[in-house]
Parts: C-alpha cells; structure tokens; sequence
C-alpha cells in the first residue's frame, strides 16, 4: 500500500514540467514535440464526432510515462482527434497481465467515447500520415508488421491497435489467462478472425520501420518472460470463454491528472486471479 500511494504521489508530484531531466532518466530519448496550445475541441466541426480512449496498460515505468503522455496528447491534437488517456495502473500483487487491464480500460473508459485504441506506453509515433481516426471499417492496427520497429510477423496485431468499442464487444474484449509478457496479442488476432471482422493496416506510409520510436530499454526495465506451471502448453491455446465476461477486477483510485499540461485519468486497478485455471498469475 506504502508502494501504490507513494506511486500516485510520485506521478501528480511530477505532473507540471519536464521531469526527464530532473528525476534524472538521462537514458532516454529527448522528445522534440512540445505541447502545442490547441483550440477547444468541443464546439469545433472540424474535429468530427468521435472521441477515442487511449487505453495504456501499465506497472511502474513512470519515466516512459513522463513522455508518453504529453506526446500523444500534441499528436493526437495536431490530427484533431478527439480523446481521453486512460492509464491502467496494475496494483496488486500478480504478474503483469496486460490483456486484463485493456479489457478494464474499455469497462471504465465510459459512455462519451466510441472506440479505444490499445497502446503500448513505449511506442511513438512519428509520422503524422499514420491513421488515429475512427476504424468503421474494422479494427486497424497502426503499429503494423512492416512499420513496428521490433516485430514483423504477419498475424501481430500488438502495439497500437484500433476498434470501435462495438468490435471490441464482439470479440468479448481479450482472454485473461495471459500473466507476464507476451501472447495476448496473437490469441487476440484470433478472437478477430472468429468475430468475422476484418483487419486493417496502414497504407502509403514510406517511412518504414522508422513510423515509430521504441523507447523501451531492456536494460533499465526487463520483461517478465517467466513461463511458470503450464503456462508454457497454455500460452498457445484458445480461450473461447474468457474475456469480459470473465474479468474480476476493483479499481483502488481514479485520479485526474496532467503531466507537462497534457491531462491523463489513472485507474489504479487491483486484478483478480483464479489459481485454480492460472496458477502462473504468481512469480513463483
């Protein structure tokens, strides 16, 4: 507890300036995008009439945080896209389980916006022709396999995927088994394909895998990779139950927040874990 209010504390202490420098994360990357002042959105026609909820899973990578937010904020404004940031913060004491949290993220991102983009928190993008508009279509994936700058395989569909919050229902959001790093995203690749909804990707970008800015360090901030019990079997299985109908979950905090002027909503959430069905949502 000491932890997860420190933690809180740490963020809105940190909420009016460029902490980069001064919390000392000299490793990272300088960010040329300043916030841009931006006329309000509300009463502009040219902004459309969808809103996005930006849903970011997360777990203690603040300084990755520190520039995420108010860079996506500039991006999203200059494209005129209408949006909320929602940064799901994992506080219990279970494996990180990102799949859960986005699925948490479209139960509280409430009823004025009409579609979610699931987004990494170490991932920018840097070419303003890349597509955050309203998928009506189907699910688009900006962060596509011949852009993303670590994974080229061409079911992956990780990194920044859009869907109206309908498509997202259909697929019954994304399964819960997944504690640690990794699979989610390709039994949700599957979860679309049993939807019937087809994907999307991102044409006319020349910029390669240069669209984006992977500010994740593996030195400074490892990845849980453990497979623990069966986990290593159940990983590449289907869940054809699981998902939002499934998920247990009680939100700790909701705290309005604004970091370098850009304004975030972190839900502080407390994941529930069956170990009878997953028995790896623990380190050991």
């Amino acid at each position: 507890m000491v932890f997860v209010f420190g933690s809180l504390l740490w963020v809105q202490l940190t909420c009016s300036g460029d902490m980069n420098q001064t919390v000392g994360y000299s490793h990272l990357p300088h960010q040329p995008c300043p916030i841009e002042r931006q006329s309000s959105s509300v009463d502009d026609p040219s902004w459309g009439p969808h809103k996005m909820a930006l849903i970011v899973p997360f777990r203690e990578r603040f300084e990755e945080l520190l520039v995420f937010v108010p860079y996506m904020h500039a991006f999203l404004n200059k494209k005129k896209i209408r949006h909320k940031i929602f940064i799901l913060n994992q506080v219990d004491r279970f494996r990180f389980n990102r799949a859960s949290l986005i699925n948490v993220g479209y139960m509280e991102s409430g009823n004025d916006t009409d579609y979610i983009a699931m987004h990494d928190v170490d991932l920018l993008p840097q070419n303003e022709d890349l597509d955050y508009g309203f998928p009506e279509e189907g699910p688009f994936h900006v962060a596509s396999p011949e852009l993303h700058p670590l994974y080229h395989y061409k079911t992956y569909v990780g990194g920044i995927l859009l869907l109206t919050k309908k498509h997202y229902q259909m697929c019954n959001g994304m399964s819960n088994r997944f504690w640690g790093w990794g699979r989610e995203d390709d039994e949700f690749f599957r979860r679309l394909k049993t939807a019937k909804l087809e994907l999307f990707r991102p044409t006319g970008i020349t910029t390669g895998t240069k669209t984006f800015r992977h500010i994740h360090d593996p030195a400074w901030r490892k990845r849980d990779q453990k497979r623990i019990a069966a986990q290593k079997q159940e990983q590449f299985k289907v869940d054809p139950e699981g998902g939002l109908t499934n998920l247990r979950y009680k939100v700790e905090s909701r705290k309005e927040v604004t970091i370098s002027g850009a304004p975030c909503t972190v839900i502080s959430t407390y994941l529930e874990c069956d170990l009878s069905q997953t028995p790896w949502c623990q380190s050991s």
